[in-house]
This record gives C-alpha cells, sequence and structure tokens, in this order.
C-alpha cells in the first residue's frame, strides 16, 4: 500500500487522476438525468425483461444510463462505431488517402480523429432517431405508455439531446485520455460496469437471506469469480518473448553491441478493444431493427438480439477472434520491426535477417493471438451461456469482467510508468541491473 502513497507525492499525477475521478463523476451525474417526457416506470419494465438480451448488456456498457432514457443513453457507442469503420476501411486499404494519413506522423492521426468525429455524429443522430422511435413503440408490460406526449416536438428534442450527449461523452473520454490518466473511452466503459457491482452484491445477498441460494453455491461463485480474475491477468500480462541477439560492432574507440534482449509479443495485443468492437458491431442490426420494429424482419432481429441463441453466441465469439487478428494486423507491422531489428544490428537466433525474420514474427503472432482470442471469446461468451441455458446466478458477465480488469491493468500500468520516469519506487520496491540490487527511489 505505500505505493499508493506515492500518487499524492508527484504533482501532476495527483492532478491527472483528480481530473479523471472528476470527469467519471460527471458522467455518472448525466447518467442520471432523464430526458424529459419519458414514463421512468415503463422503461424500467422494459429493461427487466430484457435484462439478460443484447439490450441489458448495452445498458450495462453505458452505465445503466440506457434503462434511465438519460441524456447519455447512448455512451461511446457511437464513437466506437465510427472507429472501427475508420479501422476498417484504412486496414482494407480501401481509401489510399487514410493509410498515407496514418503515415504522416500527429498531424495525419488528428485529421483520422477529426474523420472520426465527424462520422461520430452521422452516426449519433442515426442511432438516436432510432433508437427513439424504438422506445416510443416497444411493448411493455400492461401496456404501459413509455412516451407520455410522442409529437414531433419530442422526437427533435430527443434526437438532439441523445446527440449531444454522445458528443459530450466523446469529448469528455478524449479529455480524460490527454489531461487525465488512462483511456478515456474505456475508462468511461469501466466505470458504467462497475456502478453495477454493488446492486449485484446486495442481490446475492438478499437470495442467500431468503435461502434460495445456498451459502456454499454463493462461496462457490465467488471463488469461480477469483478463478477467473486471476486467469484474465495471466493472459492480459503473457507475452511471448523471441530472443534477439545484437552484433557486435565499434563505435569511437568502445566496442558496442553482442548483447542478448528479447522481443515481447503480448499474448492478446488486443485487450478489451476486440470485445468493445465486437459488442458495439452487434449492435448495428439491433439499431437498423429498431426503425420499423412492427415489420417481420425487424421483429425476428430483435428477438434474435434479445434472447440470444447458439448462432448469436458463435457469431459473437467470431467476431471478437476476427477483431483480435484485425487490431494486431494494424497495431505491429512484422515488416517494420524486421527492418528495425536489421538496422540496430540485431537478428533472431537461426533465422536470417530481413523477409525471413517477418515471416517468422508473423507466424508467431498467428499462432499466440490464436490463443489469446479464444480464451477472450471463451470469457465472453461462457457465463452468459451457462446462466441462460443452465441457470447458473451469475451476476457478473464474462464480458464486463474482461472489460474491468483490462481497462484496470492498463490504468495502473499507466500510473506505474508515472511514478517510475519521476522516480518514485511505485509498486515496484525493488530492482536487480548487474547483480546488484538498488531502492529505486534512493538511487536514481
Amino acid at each position: 500500500m505505500a505505493g499508493f502513497a506515492d500518487f499524492f507525492d508527484v504533482p501532476d499525477l495527483r492532478r491527472r487522476i483528480a481530473w479523471t475521478v472528476g470527469a467519471l463523476a460527471v458522467f455518472r451525474v448525466g447518467a442520471a438525468i432523464p430526458i424529459p417526457g419519458v414514463n421512468a416506470d415503463a422503461i424500467k419494465a422494459i429493461f427487466n425483461a430484457q435484462s439478460n438480451g443484447l439490450l441489458g448488456f448495452l445498458n450495462t456498457f453505458s452505465g445503466g444510463a440506457l434503462g434511465r432514457f438519460s441524456i447519455f443513453s447512448m455512451g461511446v457507442m457511437p464513437y466506437i462505431n465510427a472507429s472501427i469503420i475508420i479501422s476498417l476501411l484504412q486496414g482494407a486499404h480501401v481509401f489510399p488517402a487514410l493509410d498515407r494519413l496514418a503515415k504522416e506522423g500527429e498531424l495525419g492521426h488528428r485529421k483520422l480523429n477529426n474523420y472520426t468525429r465527424y462520422l461520430t455524429l452521422g452516426l449519433a443522430v442515426i442511432q438516436s432517431f432510432g433508437l427513439t422511435i424504438a422506445i416510443t413503440k416497444m411493448p411493455t408490460p400492461g401496456n404501459i405508455p413509455v412516451v407520455l406526449d410522442p409529437s414531433w416536438g419530442f422526437y427533435v428534442v430527443t434526437v438532439l439531446t441523445l446527440t449531444a450527449g454522445t458528443i459530450f461523452v466523446m469529448w469528455l473520454g478524449e479529455q480524460i485520455t490527454e489531461v487525465g490518466i488512462g483511456n478515456g473511452v474505456s475508462l468511461i466503459i469501466f466505470a458504467g460496469i462497475v456502478e453495477r457491482l454493488p446492486a449485484a452484491t446486495m442481490s446475492m445477498i438478499e437470495l442467500i437471506h431468503l435461502e434460495e441460494m445456498g451459502l456454499f453455491t454463493a462461496l462457490a461463485i465467488l471463488a469461480a469469480l477469483l478463478a477467473v480474475t486471476i486467469a484474465v491477468v495471466e493472459v492480459e500480462t503473457a507475452v511471448r518473448k523471441v530472443p534477439v541477439q545484437y552484433a557486435k560492432r565499434v563505435v569511437g574507440r568502445r566496442m558496442m553491441g553482442g548483447a542478448q534482449s528479447y522481443l515481447p509479443l503480448k499474448v492478446d495485443q488486443s485487450g478489451v478493444i476486440a470485445v468493445i468492437f465486437a459488442v458495439s458491431l452487434m449492435a448495428l442490426p439491433m439499431t437498423a431493427a429498431q426503425f420499423s420494429p412492427q415489420s417481420a424482419w425487424g421483429q425476428k432481429v430483435l428477438q434474435f438480439m434479445g434472447q440470444g441463441n447458439w448462432i448469436y453466441d458463435t457469431l459473437y465469439a467470431a467476431l471478437i477472434i476476427f477483431f483480435c487478428y484485425f487490431y494486431n494486423s494494424v497495431s505491429i507491422n512484422p515488416d517494420d520491426l524486421a527492418d528495425n531489428l536489421k538496422k540496430s544490428g540485431g537478428f533472431i537466433p537461426g533465422i536470417r535477417p530481413g523477409e525471413p525474420t517477418a515471416k517468422y514474427i508473423e507466424w508467431i503472432m498467428e499462432r499466440i493471438t490464436l490463443g489469446g482470442a479464444s480464451f477472450v471469446a471463451a470469457i465472453s461468451v461462457l457465463p452468459d451461456v451457462l446462466r441462460r441455458d443452465f441457470n447458473v446466478p451469475f451476476f457478473f458477465g464474462g464480458t464486463s469482467l474482461l472489460i474491468v480488469v483490462g481497462v484496470a491493468l492498463d490504468t495502473i500500468g499507466q500510473i506505474e510508468a508515472h511514478l517510475i520516469m519521476r522516480h518514485y519506487e511505485g509498486f515496484l520496491r525493488k530492482g536487480r541491473i548487474e547483480g546488484r540490487w538498488f531502492n529505486i527511489g534512493e538511487d536514481f
């Protein structure tokens, strides 16, 4: 715990953490402000009836904002969808201009971010309009009216409010990334999921109190949750160490190189990004069906997405695996890695420099990514299958757990980097260089 005390000894880190907590508090306040003219009891009844479907899962992603039909109901989903579209267009080389912008450094990335923002605005308008229509026409238990006065004025105000809320949440996430600590969009989703933990804990305690769940069953669920959390941490931090040897060369009067190192390749390079992308893409058919919920095809899509079945689970798992591979192909270029090793005088023992090295790195990435992607897909789908088909009382979905653990690890890693950069020992109290133990806070 002494490492946590160092947070408040670094003024910049203290300011970043305070700004992040304040921004998340603003998001939570906005998630509790409902759209005017909506019957809160009817909305609650709808989401209670579909708590285990995609609609309930999207409500979890929005931190309960969708279940209240608040001004932040759509959250960051339009922004994530826009990011997926831009990334797919860039990765598939559909528009060469996007590829050129990606290689132009910071200026090119700024232009790509602007294109993503413009596309987010368009998607937010379309999705907010579809969500408003769906809410007004969605059947409720007892035929309770959802909207008190479904006039054109209500539609215009609701679409504008939801769109403005999405743009504000997008801006808030970007500010957390730039001014605060951690990835802003991921932290907003993280806050929405963690918000439901107290309610899940109280539900379990209530079931035990009413003797609908045995104490042994509750302890078994907690043990399984702990074991899965440990497994997620192990996979998220696991790396394949590819040995690298550097050739000796003379620089001035000194002999440089000759050292042995390794190239760390993460087993799950995409982290929670692949899961978030898959969930966002699965939500698109549901958004399209909301424009015509009474039609035959609309009812089939809503039923398919709401109840879930083996086709839905298989498609969801396949999308997760696809986005894991897609993210790796965008973030890691074996040709660039091989070229950089060659320029620095490094080589992989037994592999010729250049193209053979690139093919060897690609061969390794394809295989370790399959293991990591399969694990992520299993963690995301298996708990929901057990809860739906075998009535196993899970109170925390695998996808939610994966996102919470992944975002927490990433945020802690960034905090650790800030501490070490400013010569604080952080969580790593001691290190060892050339056989000598040293204290990071004292010797540096």
